[in-house]
């Protein structure tokens, strides 16, 4: 079976790597020729254009949102005119679950299937193996896909037709999102009443109060340290995304819709280019506080 892989970023690139780490032989593409060169030092096969491995059996992409995908797929020489009938394209980007239903539809009308398989995991997660993977698509597309996807991540959950797996990441994301909006309103109104910042960092990383958000960013909110992680501005777009669901569904989400404003305000204050610890950015401004101490603990000691 003839691979190919599109997006040779962050999480993109470390995916790849384990495909060929496990013998599989790869065709890779990306509009970063740095990024190519990495691979092709090591003799791994480029495509010259986005058009060009038209042989491609099976097909991933990890690309940063849905107008990205869907240019690299239908934009000028986009690659799915030249796709051949009963190729499978995965795209494990995170984009909008609707996008992934349209692009899904649009490809099938030329007989190929594409699953929407979002990954759950930063970039360690990535290299080590061990993403957690949610797709949605034609079942038996999915197990076509499973071996490969299986180098890549240690939990992968078929979760129904197209579109399922982009809506199981957003219900992902936008828990996470909130626990976020959560920690940065709570921190600074702990520091304000006299708290020690490390002390009750630590506490709540120990405690029942602990998340992934509290462990990811407390010490980092700590070390003052807002840069290197997944943009802000760019995890707006979930909230946007539920937002909508709540609306056209008549679905109520009254603890979303508070944290979406602690979101909006600090991207009105200029941190969306930052981390989401950066809204404790905008707690801190308003309560004349800042969470930094001689007592930071880390989660791992």
């Amino acid at each position: 079976m003839k691979v190919g892989f599109i997006g040779l970023g962050k999480m993109g690139a470390p995916m790849a790597r384990n495909l060929l780490k496990n013998g599989v032989g790869l065709t890779v593409a990306d509009l970063d020729p740095e990024a190519i060169s990495v691979f092709t030092a090591d003799g791994v096969k480029a495509a010259a254009t986005l058009s060009e491995p038209s042989s491609i059996d099976l097909l991933f992409l990890s690309l940063p949102d849905e107008q990205v995908v869907g240019a690299a797929l239908f934009g000028e020489d986009g690659i799915a005119a030249a796709l051949k009938p009963g190729c499978i394209v995965v795209d494990t980007s995170t984009i909008d679950y609707a996008a992934a239903i349209d692009l899904a539809a649009r490809l099938a009308e030329q007989n190929v299937a594409m699953l929407d398989a979002p990954v759950s995991g930063m970039e360690p997660r990535a290299i080590d193996g061990t993403l957690t993977i949610m797709c949605g698509g034609d079942e038996a597309a999915f197990e076509t896909a499973l071996p490969f996807l299986k180098h890549m991540g240690n939990r992968i959950v078929h979760m129904g037709g197209p579109g399922k797996g982009q809506l199981t990441k957003l219900v992902n994301q936008l828990l996470y999102n909130i626990n976020m909006a959560a920690v940065a309103e709570v921190l600074p109104m702990a520091v304000a009443l006299g708290l020690d910042a490390g002390k009750i960092g630590a506490v709540i990383n120990s405690g029942t109060g602990r998340s992934h958000a509290s462990e990811t960013f407390i010490p980092r909110i700590l070390e003052r340290n807002f840069e290197g992680t997944y943009p802000l501005g760019k995890a707006y777009k979930d909230m946007v995304t539920a937002a909508g669901i709540s609306a056209r569904d008549a679905i109520p989400m009254p603890v979303l819709a508070a944290a979406t404003a602690t979101y909006q305000t600090a991207l009105r204050n200029g941190h969306g280019g930052k981390g989401k610890g950066s809204m404790a950015l905008v707690f801190e401004e308003l309560l004349d506080v800042t969470c930094k101490t001689e007592h930071l603990q880390h989660k791992n000691g």
